[in-house]
C-alpha cells in the first residue's frame, strides 16, 4: 500500500503512556456496547462480556511508556489510514448534502476507558458511539499476523477502515436504529441484525478502498487479497471452528468469513453506498 506520502491526521489521540485504572461502576450500556461492538477480531462470545457485572471507572495514571520505531512507523500508518478515510467519508458526505463529522483515533496499551467503558487490547480494535471514537491498540497488527495469519499494510488498513465504518453507521442513524429492533428481538434475531451491521462496516472498509485507489492510487499488487485474507480469517465460523472445534450459527454476531469476503469485495468493487445496503440483502 502507498501510504508513506499520505496525508497525516490531527485527530489522533495518543494514550499509549496512560494507564487506566480506577474504582467501580456497574456495567450497564457501557458494556453492553463493548460486548456487541468490541470483541471483535478475536472471536470472544459477546455474551462472555455481558456477564461481567462490573467494569473499571475512567481514572487513568501517566507512565514511562516508550515507543519502539516499529511502532512509532504504525502510529504513522494508522494517522494517514485515518486521514485518508476522512477525505473519503468527507467526499462522500458532501455530495449528498451532508457535513462529515471526522472521529477521533485513540492509541492505547493494555487497557483504557472510553465512554462506553473500561476495555482491554485482548477484545481487538473498537468504535464507542458515544463519543465517537476509534480506540486501538497496536499490538493487534501482531496479533492479526501471528494467530490469524493476515499479514500485510493494506489487511491492518481494513481493520482501521471498518471501525470508521461504524462511525459512518453512527452519523447515519443506523446503529441506534438496530439498538432498537434488537430489543424486541431474541437471542438469535438480535445477532441476524448485529451480523448485518457488521458485514455493512466491512463493505463500507471495501468501498473506502475503492475511493481511496481512485483519487490517490494507494493500492499495490496483492493489497486487495490481504484484505479479503484478513475478512475470512475474522470470520464467525472460523474463529469458533479455531477456539471450540465446531461452529453455533445462531451465535455468529460478525458474519462467516465467506460473508465478510462477500461484502468487503462488493465495496471494493462498486465504490457506492447504495450497494452496501446489507439489511436489504439475504
Amino acid at each position: 500500500m502507498r501510504w508513506k506520502t499520505g496525508r497525516r491526521s490531527s485527530h489522533v489521540e495518543d494514550r499509549r503512556g496512560t494507564r487506566a485504572g480506577g474504582g467501580l461502576f456497574k456495567g450497564g450500556i457501557g458494556t453492553v456496547v463493548i460486548a456487541l461492538g468490541l470483541a471483535y477480531f478475536l472471536g470472544i462470545d459477546p455474551r462472555v462480556m455481558l456477564q461481567l457485572g462490573e467494569a473499571v471507572a475512567p481514572s487513568a495514571t501517566e507512565t514511562d511508556y516508550q515507543s519502539t520505531a516499529k511502532e512509532q512507523q504504525q502510529a504513522d500508518f494508522v494517522s494517514v489510514v485515518l486521514a485518508d478515510t476522512e477525505d473519503t467519508w468527507g467526499a462522500i458526505f458532501r455530495q449528498s448534502g451532508y457535513e462529515y463529522e471526522e472521529p477521533n483515533l485513540v492509541l492505547f496499551s493494555g487497557q483504557v476507558n472510553s465512554a462506553c467503558g473500561m476495555a482491554s487490547a485482548a477484545m481487538g480494535p473498537f468504535y464507542c458511539p458515544a463519543d465517537k471514537k476509534v480506540y486501538i491498540d497496536l499490538a493487534f497488527f501482531d496479533d492479526l499476523k501471528s494467530r490469524h495469519g493476515a499479514s500485510g499494510d493494506f489487511a491492518q488498513a481494513y481493520v482501521i477502515a471498518h471501525e470508521i465504518g461504524h462511525h459512518v453507521q453512527n452519523l447515519l442513524g443506523t446503529s441506534t436504529q438496530v439498538r432498537k429492533a434488537q430489543r424486541g428481538l431474541g437471542k438469535a434475531g438480535g445477532n441476524e441484525l448485529s451480523v448485518k451491521l457488521e458485514l455493512q462496516a466491512d463493505c463500507f472498509a471495501g468501498l473506502w478502498g475503492n475511493h481511496a485507489d481512485r483519487s490517490r492510487q494507494v493500492l499495490e499488487t496483492g493489497d486487495i487479497e490481504e484484505a479479503l485474507n484478513a475478512a475470512s480469517a475474522i470470520g464467525d465460523d472460523r474463529l469458533q471452528k479455531e477456539a471450540q472445534g465446531y461452529v453455533v450459527p445462531e451465535s455468529f454476531t460478525h458474519g462467516t468469513s465467506k460473508q465478510r469476503v462477500h461484502w468487503f469485495r462488493k465495496g471494493i468493487d462498486s465504490g457506492d453506498v447504495a450497494d452496501c445496503d446489507t439489511f436489504g440483502s439475504d
